[in-house]
């Protein structure tokens, strides 16, 4: 014998983490915020090996309903599996990433979003803000961070249905990097006929410190950009509403570079030298890009200079290993649609305000 369904409007909060100093702010905002508390709070630990325990992390209000789960170091969206299993059998799921901050008044205004969802609507996004300088121009990171106040669907703060994820499969684990996993689960939420909506609760996404080569780091999403269009084709960038990139850019520099290389080898300096030429004028257009909108400190003249000749092989060499790795990977293939489709919203939908 089965016990009372949970409340319509109960949530549970789940939180994949790496153990970051940030997950305490997270976590006390959360339990400062005005309305409704979670049901259950779950913590997955995605760490190799964890050293300090994540409870320290949990403020007093929230310990009686927060658990710890391992996430096998297998990354964020295995890590969010794990979590939105294990959160119990609340109706709504909100998936946060240890780094944010809810607002003040988070809480009374997810209760207002969840009650104002269609029986088809299966995801409400927040708000994200991204607090820049105000004393001068922002770096390349800090833009490149504040690109997520214009992201839709980003699990930065998403409030899922549990009924969406069960019918989805939940996350693709074949992303291993917070990238795309969630643009690939609001796609397949669509495709099975759900609602996706944009809601009023406000979150903060700070920009994190990061060394100068944090850029070309980033460079191995290229391959999960191949997963995405194995999986989606290739206009899933529009549906998406993700912007392409300068792949095609860096795929041509990258070539003149490697041109330039094997003419010079094979005797040809001519056609070496214009290969060169090529290479520079991209690289050196790729610097001044990222120069220009920025602060022009000296630090962030190198950063850009010694980046820009490092990123488009790096995006390049990516790109290769993705299409290496997932040549075989099937095209994604639509579930059922959710109950009572005939009330969903159009996609895309946004909560009134």
């Amino acid at each position: 014998m089965t016990g009372p369904a949970a409340p319509a409007g109960e949530y549970a909060v789940v939180v994949p983490t790496l153990g970051r100093p940030s997950l305490a702010a997270c976590l006390r905002a959360l339990a400062e915020s005005e309305g409704p508390r979670p049901a259950r709070v779950v913590l997955v630990d995605d760490r190799e090996d964890p050293a300090v325990p994540l409870t320290a992390s949990v403020p007093p209000a929230l310990r009686s309903r927060t658990v710890v789960v391992p996430g096998g170091a297998r990354g964020p969206a295995a890590a969010r599996n794990a979590g939105w299993r294990a959160a119990g059998d609340a109706p709504w799921i909100v998936f946060l990433d240890d780094d944010v901050v809810p607002g003040p008044t988070w809480a009374d205004d997810l209760a207002l979003d969840l009650a104002g969802a269609s029986v088809a609507t299966a995801g409400i996004g927040a708000r994200i803000e991204v607090p820049l300088p105000v004393d001068r121009a922002p770096t390349d990171w800090e833009r490149n961070v504040a690109g997520l106040a214009g992201a839709r669907w980003i699990t930065a703060d998403m409030a899922y249905r549990r009924k969406a994820l069960e019918a989805v499969g939940g996350f693709d684990e074949r992303f291993r990097r917070a990238f795309r996993e969630d643009a690939d689960l609001a796609l397949r939420v669509l495709d099975a006929g759900w609602t996706l909506a944009e809601g009023r609760r406000t979150t903060t996404h700070p920009v994190r410190p990061a060394d100068r080569w944090v850029s070309v780091r980033l460079q191995a999403g290229n391959a999960d950009d191949v997963l995405m269009t194995r999986l989606h084709g290739r206009d899933w960038w529009r549906r998406a509403g993700a912007p392409r990139g300068r792949l095609p850019l860096h795929l041509a520099v990258t070539s003149a570079g490697l041109a330039a290389a094997v003419c010079a080898l094979t005797g040809r300096p001519r056609a070496a030298s214009a290969c060169a030429a090529g290479w520079l004028a991209g690289t050196a257009e790729f610097a001044l890009a990222r120069i220009r909108p920025g602060p022009r400190t000296r630090d962030e003249i190198v950063t850009m200079a010694l980046t820009g000749a490092l990123v488009p092989p790096a995006a390049a060499w990516h790109w290769l290993r993705g299409q290496v790795r997932h040549r075989a990977t099937p095209a994604h293939r639509h579930r059922a649609a959710p109950p009572s489709p005939s009330a969903a919203a159009p996609s895309g939908e946004r909560m009134p305000t």
